[in-house]
């Protein structure tokens, strides 16, 4: 069984200013950074110009250790307990549901576990003692 777990840290809009100051304090390396704006268009829904460039998600590589980042779609703020939440990666979905349904019981879902274009299962619970957990799978299209 491979599982990870990455700290996950939420910023206001300037989570690119984070990535430069912890790539020079920290040594780190970005292995991955994408903007809202770099995302697949949805025909449903058009990006404001303000989101274009705020970070959708980024990864870090600090030592032997990951960091993520993603900033706050614009008009929606940091909330104080899911600014810094954990990403649990798994390598296979059957892995990533018996995980998302222990975490949420007595908990709350915040993104339902289902495919993404970035991941073949994806979602987001806070679970009973109010830690916000992502649950990520490897293998999507953006790895």
């Amino acid at each position: 069984m491979s599982l990870r777990l990455i700290p996950y840290l939420v910023m206001d809009g300037n989570a690119r200013e984070a990535i430069d100051f912890y790539e020079k304090a920290l040594d780190a390396q970005i292995l991955s950074l994408q903007a809202f704006g770099d995302m697949p268009e949805n025909p449903e829904f058009s990006l404001p110009e303000e989101a274009k460039n705020r970070i959708a998600h980024a990864m870090l590589k600090v030592g032997e250790s990951e960091l993520m980042f993603s900033d706050t779609f614009p008009g929606q703020t940091v909330q104080v307990g899911k600014n810094v939440t954990i990403c649990i990666q798994v390598r296979d979905v059957e892995q990533a549901k018996k995980l998302y349904d222990a975490l949420q019981q007595d908990g709350k879902v915040n993104m339902p576990l289902q495919e993404t274009f970035f991941s073949p299962a994806f979602g987001d619970v806070t679970d009973k003692f109010g830690v916000t957990f992502q649950i990520y799978t490897e293998g999507g299209k953006e790895e």
